[in-house]
């Protein structure tokens, strides 16, 4: 059995979960606040989840799903990712996040900054240009006509994979950017953000990305 460990349990996190465990994952929750203040999203995913610390969830993990404001990336544990995917779903709000001179100027990502916290793990762009709630209602099986798709990037071919499989589990098309430092095309307020989009629509809307906002 695969273990999911997320790191966040706000909207996206959450419903990453539930997903999951309808589809047969064990999913290792965690949030900033402490297990204890999981015990209803818990009981309502039932007993393929269990709730822990983000260093336990990152250790039990086969791999992760990191979902936490991008402000707090750098609280992300380091050791227990070693050697394991993870797939970042996080934005760039300077409004919530402060100013990242590197993001304003466009030297830079939001998973490419998680890549550097992270230099043992195998980082992946996945879900951060959806709707929460809708990762749990807008899946339809593989080979659907105008099938919703979602992007994903990483340095490391097998983290893409990982994020493909994935997404066509959750019902989804993939469209592969290429490397990290292409991700800033499916980042906020660009033409593929948060849209709902066909595998050649999404072509397209990443084409269309300026490099700065």
């Amino acid at each position: 059995m695969t273990t999911i460990g997320i790191i966040g349990a706000g909207h996206i996190g959450s419903q990453v979960a539930r997903k999951a465990v309808q589809l047969g994952y064990d999913v290792v929750i965690s949030n900033s606040r402490g297990p204890e203040t999981l015990a209803e999203l818990v009981t309502e995913l039932g007993p393929h989840a269990r709730a822990a610390t983000p260093a336990e969830a990152a250790a039990a993990g086969d791999f992760a799903v990191v979902t936490v404001p991008l402000k707090s990336y750098k609280n992300i544990p380091v050791e227990p990712l070693a050697d394991k995917i993870v797939i970042d779903t996080n934005n760039y709000y300077f409004e919530r996040d402060g100013h990242i001179p590197e993001l304003d100027k466009g030297e830079a990502t939001t998973a490419g900054l998680l890549q550097e916290h992270l230099p043992t793990s195998k980082v992946a762009k996945g879900f951060n240009h959806i709707y929460a709630a809708q990762i749990t209602s807008d899946g339809t099986p593989p080979g659907t006509e105008n099938r919703r798709a979602l992007a994903t990037a990483s340095d490391f071919p097998e983290a893409a994979e990982l994020v493909t499989k994935l997404y066509d589990e959750f019902g989804f098309d993939t469209v592969n950017i290429g490397p990290l430092n292409e991700s800033w095309r499916v980042e906020r307020d660009r033409p593929a953000y948060a849209v709902r989009q066909n595998a050649a629509e999404l072509k397209d809307n990443l084409a269309k990305a300026p490099r700065t906002i």
